[in-house]
């Protein structure tokens, strides 16, 4: 399989390793509650933005900051580019960041495609697709189980927004991360919130949403995402996220961090909302 190399580094992040990891470890420390009261520091997941790292990084840096991560994830994001497949899985081989290669699961990946959910193998949905690439330089900087680093990721671009499809790719992602050797795999979604109208409305808009993601509720996000007309990019693979979790028992879901990009640009008018969730799941207790 090919290499998926870097298509936005130097913009939405140094392309310099050295000033990379510098710019990763320094919103990494900068939170001052880095660990949230009655949390266990090892977490199922999290949700992170993808934005420029100006805008979104401290969100990203506080969520990560005191979690420690599964080493093996599947990384689940949204569609910006209408390219490929409804539920694109990149097979194998590796992605590559100015701070080195990120092996793909290839293992891993197989059996997510062979689960009936509708996981397709589709390169060509990630090619210009941002919204990993962009997290992954933090997901090799932060804590993960065991001390080694992270080991590998199963990268998939989700482009449906149905609730009955995405249902069924939860069940099926949640059928695969049941079995025992893979124990030690998590989920982290990719997702900025609310696009382009004022603070205020940001903010309003925001706050539904996170509503129903605080209550691990994937039915009620997409209803209210849908309804509200909220333009969260992610809300389908956070949806997707929680419906396996539902599955797999009892998932906990704490709100880490929230900004808008107001707080970089001084603009108000033009918001872009961005959140960081953190999940905790306790296996074989259902929430349903």
């Amino acid at each position: 399989m090919p290499v998926r190399q870097p298509v936005v580094a130097g913009r939405f992040y140094p392309a310099n390793p050295q000033a990379l990891r510098r710019e990763v470890r320094r919103f990494l420390a900068a939170s001052e509650d880095a660990a949230l009261p009655g949390c266990s520091r090892k977490a199922w997941g999290c949700m992170l933005p993808h934005a420029g790292y100006v805008f979104s990084g401290a969100v990203a840096g506080a969520t990560l900051d005191g979690l420690v991560l599964p080493r093996r994830l599947v990384i689940l994001c949204p569609n910006h580019t209408g390219r490929g497949e409804p539920l694109g899985v990149w097979p194998g081989g590796a992605w590559l960041t100015p701070l080195g290669q990120v092996t793909v699961d290839e293992a891993l990946a197989r059996a997510l495609m062979a689960a009936g959910g509708g996981f397709t193998p589709d390169v060509h949905a990630h090619l210009g697709e941002h919204s990993i690439e962009v997290l992954l330089p933090f997901l090799q900087e932060t804590a993960i189980e065991g001390g080694s680093g992270l080991q590998s990721v199963v990268p998939v671009c989700v482009g449906t927004r149905h609730p009955g499809a995405l249902a069924r790719a939860g069940e099926a992602l949640a059928s695969v991360l049941g079995r025992p050797e893979n124990a030690d795999v998590g989920v982290v979604v990719s997702s900025d919130m609310n696009h382009y109208e004022n603070v205020r409305r940001t903010e309003q808009k925001d706050a539904l949403a996170l509503e129903r993601a605080l209550a691990a509720d994937a039915t009620g996000l997409l209803r209210v995402v849908d309804e509200a007309d909220i333009s969260m990019c992610g809300a389908a693979p956070l949806a997707l996220a929680l419906f396996a979790a539902g599955r797999l028992g009892r998932v906990r879901v704490e709100l880490a961090a929230h900004d808008t990009s107001a707080t970089a640009s001084g603009d108000t008018e033009h918001v872009v909302g961005y959140a960081g969730l953190r999940l905790w799941l306790e296996r074989g207790e259902a929430a349903s």
